[in-house]
């Protein structure tokens, strides 16, 4: 094994030194610079058997380190299958690498996040385009935006100046580094030519000038491997002439051969190791520990040492290539499953559809289908292009479908918006009418029309109903009016429930509440055995209503049968009054309530499935779960008080 201090250096690092003379020459006369050729040193060269290939990988990998020797932990943070992640996860992913690692380690992995981020959020705006184009909307009108689209650009905005202020004082550094380190190639020069300085103090001087070789810090990758280069072959120049001192020299030359061996032992255990990609980065550090750290051997040990390192070298490039071949039958057995789900949204497409219902049900198919393309796994990059694209246009094609039916839906609902219109002209043009017996029966008859009529847009169902329920309301109102006028006992009544309220107002609760509840309840009961007052005063239960809301309030009681006690007692007026019109129309109320909040809980599940595994540690998600359960709680209050108006039927 080798010794703590030969492990100095960062997991990720470089070159092979062919310790002959004249390679290094060779190298330094042809003005050879090896630049980093690839971002991702996990990709094997093409060809497994070309050792050179895997040396100049490896070179090209540590002259990028080179230019910041505290870069290594790019090499530690594994890269995720993007394609796997939603918008929302994505942005999180990148706020999670800004937050705990250095700008400069992350580059590929940002560039990675912001590609597949793009892709999906550019799917999603065409989605949204062709959805408002076919509702009837202008395409120079179109716009659209998110607060996950927000977040993204403010990760990234922050991401691009931290690298750029990175990057703007890196530069100086590193151009004072390399000034400094061919000035100490040629202080080396200098002092092997000098003739006047004894050799043990050149051998004294020349490890002065290794040791600040060695400390001089980080350099720019274009100019590593020949700055290393040109060093290595003064630093033989000099070991050349220690023949005059070979006691000098053969210490030297004995104490790299003891490293350089420890590094091979090294090196062939890592061969071993199952791991490839682990293995292929520590080899990199023994490279860059062979190339930086050590100098020459004797020659008679420089080609064995040499091949010895090179075929280490290959095993375990030749394992980590049949790694990638495995992994590349993987992508194409991934390749199979995303195609034939890109065929099933195909054959979605394809389907003729009729009803809202089996719309709702094709559309979680088919996020359901997005949702596990997501998660089949890489494909080979020479088709994920492609693939990608025949699988965005598959669900667009579904998407036309799908906004096709609902532009007909719309039409429909624009004609019954046009029949309730009519309605409402009958209903106001003879709401003031003083021809009961003939306007009576024709009223009633438009009401029934106006159940039987389809849905409208939902922009307008509100407001029409208001105008004819105004218009209606008048002229039954007008009716009541002339048929019931106020008895004496409800002007009675009128005058006790009006001392009951006074009452009621200035009463002040114990803070027990069982007594409390008593008190509020026997109130009630007063209240309900009063009687009716007249039409026109029936606002007085309103302000009943709401004192009691203020009373029940300092009760720690279930919301649902607060609800219920207060019910119940608007439902003694309601069924006492004469007009059965008042009865049916809170019938109306609420059945138009349970409905409104069924719809709002269906589209807040929906909303979930934009999520992929949602978490409830997702404030966005545990907000439409929180959202969900209020509505729910509502829907049972709701429910039950149908249920006590049913009872009266």
């Amino acid at each position: 094994m080798i010794t703590l201090n030969i492990f100095k250096m960062s997991e990720q690092d470089n070159l092979h030194n062919a310790d002959g003379k004249e390679e290094i020459t060779d190298q330094l006369e042809s003005g050879t610079t090896v630049e980093s050729q690839q971002e991702n040193t996990n990709q094997p060269p093409t060809n497994e058997t070309d050792v050179d290939a895997v040396l100049n990988e490896i070179d090209a990998s540590n002259a990028e380190d080179a230019e910041d020797e505290d870069n290594s932990e790019r090499h530690s943070i594994a890269l995720k299958d993007y394609q796997e992640l939603s918008l929302d996860e994505l942005v999180i992913e990148l706020e999670n690498l800004l937050k705990n690692h250095k700008v400069q380690a992350i580059k590929t992995h940002v560039e990675g996040i912001k590609n597949e981020f793009n892709d999906q959020f550019n799917t999603l705006l065409e989605e949204k385009k062709e959805e408002f184009i076919s509702q009837g909307g202008n395409e120079i009108d179109f716009k659209y935006s998110t607060p996950i689209k927000r977040a993204f650009n403010d990760a990234y905005k922050e991401y691009r100046s931290r690298i750029s202020a990175y990057y703007n004082g890196l530069e100086k550094n590193l151009k004072s580094n390399l000034g400094t380190r061919l000035e100490i190639i040629e202080e080396i020069k200098a002092l092997t030519d000098d003739p006047e300085t004894s050799m043990n103090s050149k051998y004294k001087a020349f490890k002065d000038l290794q040791d600040r070789w060695k400390n001089a810090g980080p350099i720019p990758r274009d100019k590593y491997n020949n700055a290393w280069n040109s060093y290595h072959f003064n630093v033989e120049r000099f070991y050349e002439l220690l023949h005059l001192d070979r006691d000098l020299r053969d210490k030297d030359y004995e104490h790299n051969l003891i490293q350089k061996i420890k590094i091979i032992d090294r090196a062939e255990e890592l061969a071993k190791d199952d791991n490839t990609n682990r293995s292929f980065r520590e080899l990199q550090v023994l490279h860059k520990l062979w190339k930086e750290d050590l100098g020459p051997v004797a020659k008679e040990h420089r080609d064995l040492i040499w091949d010895r390192f090179k075929q280490a070298t290959k095993v375990i490039n030749d394992k980590r290539q049949a790694f990638y071949d495995k992994q590349d039958e993987i992508y194409e057995k991934n390749l199979v499953v995303k195609q034939e789900i890109i065929s099933k949204i195909e054959a979605l497409a394809t389907q003729e559809v009729k009803s809202h219902s089996e719309w709702q049900n094709k559309i979680k198919d088919v996020e359901s289908l997005r949702n596990d393309f997501f998660k089949a796994g890489k494909v080979p990059i020479k088709v994920n292009e492609a693939t990608w694209t025949k699988f965005k246009e598959a669900v667009r094609a579904f998407n036309r479908q799908k906004n096709a039916f609902y532009k007909n839906l719309k039409k429909d609902q624009f004609d019954n918006l046009s029949k309730k219109q009519a309605l409402i002209e009958i209903a106001e043009e003879h709401k003031d009418s003083e021809d009961f017996d003939t306007v009576t029966p024709l009223m009633k008859k438009i009401q029934g029309d106006w159940k039987r009529i389809g849905h409208v847009p939902r922009k307008d169902s509100d407001k029409i109903w208001k105008q004819f329920k105004a218009a209606c309301n008048h002229y039954f109102d007008r009716v009541h009016q002339l048929r019931n006028a106020a008895s004496a006992e409800e002007e009675q009544a009128l005058l006790e429930k009006q001392a009951l309220l006074n009452e009621v107002k200035a009463v002040e609760l114990i803070g027990e509440q069982k007594e409390d509840l008593a008190t509020i309840t026997g109130y009630i009961s007063k209240w309900k055995t009063i009687g009716r007052v007249p039409g026109k005063k029936r606002k007085i239960e309103n302000e009943f209503n709401a004192v009691l809301d203020g009373l029940f309030n300092h009760l720690d009681m279930n919301k649902k049968d607060v609800e219920m006690i207060k019910f119940e007692n608007k439902l003694q007026d309601l069924s006492s009054a004469e007009d059965s019109r008042v009865l049916d129309n809170e019938r109306t109320f609420i059945r138009k309530k349970v409905d409104e909040i069924k719809a709002e809980i269906i589209q807040l599940e929906n909303n979930l499935q934009f999520f992929n595994n949602p978490d409830k540690s997702n404030p966005l998600v545990k907000s439409v779960y929180d959202n969900i359960k209020k509505q729910k709680d509502a829907l049972e209050i709701w429910k039950s008080k149908l249920r006590k108006i049913k009872d009266l039927y």
